[in-house]
């Protein structure tokens, strides 16, 4: 059985938005990014609600957005792992991941996870971040595949570098097929191509979500690209690829819509999430009856 999720944001736009899916008994599961409350603005009381009603049912996952676990020195990375802790003995998950990357490098923070170099080094500094998140959480842990790359050689390593990293430690990859797209398009390379080289044996959850185009300039050139920016509705295309993808993932547990609550910007908007994840269902729904 493969449930349908939804990514917890606790802005009012996206509370409204999802409610009609929440009341319908719709969103199988929930993902909760632990940093979303940590800042700020606290978790209001129906997220709160929310979080307890999934892990009661068992159906609740964690997801990390600023461990860098592939920085060689992390030095907020223990208070971060402390506050994981205390988010999974306060509730239950089935499984906490993070994003492949690293996003700090000492006493710089890039602000988002970036690409990094394969070889070994790069292998036993991942391993050892995600036993270290392991024997945080007491869960299993996996990695989330990057949309952003340097260049081909980082669209055609991440894949291999992903398998080594979690046979290591019998982890599970989060499948993100929006950050899949973007590479394929950055780089004309066919998606599918692309996937022979994932571990697609271990993936456990699927993350579809929009994006955005960006366009620098640099010595008088500009290059468009396209950007893992969850601010909008999800691509055709990357609807069809979870199509093609969910006969390839034989261990796949969850499939979870992502949006930014705060670009939710009306009541169109908040319909075509809805239609987002209804189409989602309906494509996981008609696997089911043919798998």
């Amino acid at each position: 059985m493969v449930f349908v999720g939804l990514s917890l944001m606790i802005e009012e736009p996206f509370r409204l938005a999802a409610l009609p899916l929440f009341e319908d008994g719709l969103v199988d599961a929930l993902e909760h990014s632990f940093e979303i409350g940590w800042g700020r603005h606290p978790l209001p009381e129906w997220a709160e609600a929310l979080l307890d009603h999934y892990a009661e049912a068992g159906r609740l996952w964690g997801h990390g957005v600023t461990m860098s676990p592939f920085s060689v020195d992390a030095p907020r990375r223990e208070a971060w792992l402390h506050r994981v802790a205390e988010a999974c003995r306060q509730r239950p998950y089935v499984a906490v991941s993070e994003h492949f990357g690293f996003m700090v490098a000492g006493t710089l923070d890039g602000g988002a996870p970036l690409p990094l170099p394969p070889g070994p080094a790069s292998v036993r500094t991942g391993i050892a971040a995600l036993r270290s998140l392991q024997a945080t959480t007491q869960t299993p842990v996996g990695l989330e595949n990057l949309a952003l790359a340097l260049g081909q050689a980082d669209v055609h390593a991440q894949g291999p570098l992903l398998s080594e990293v979690l046979d290591a430690v019998d982890g599970y990859l989060v499948l993100d097929l929006h950050n899949l797209h973007c590479q394929a398009i950055n780089y004309a390379i066919d998606p599918l191509a692309l996937l022979e080289h994932y571990p697609l044996s271990r993936v456990r959850c699927i993350h579809l979500s929009g994006g955005s185009w960006s366009t620098p300039h640099a010595a008088g050139h500009a290059r468009r690209f396209r950007r893992d920016t969850h601010d909008d509705d999800v691509p055709a295309a990357v609807h069809e690829l979870l199509h093609l993808v969910l006969p390839k993932c034989p261990a796949l547990d969850l499939v979870v819509l992502e949006r930014l609550g705060d670009t939710i910007d009306g009541p169109e908007a908040a319909a075509r999430l809805r239609d987002d994840f209804t189409r989602i269902r309906t494509t996981v729904e008609e696997h089911h009856r043919h798998g």
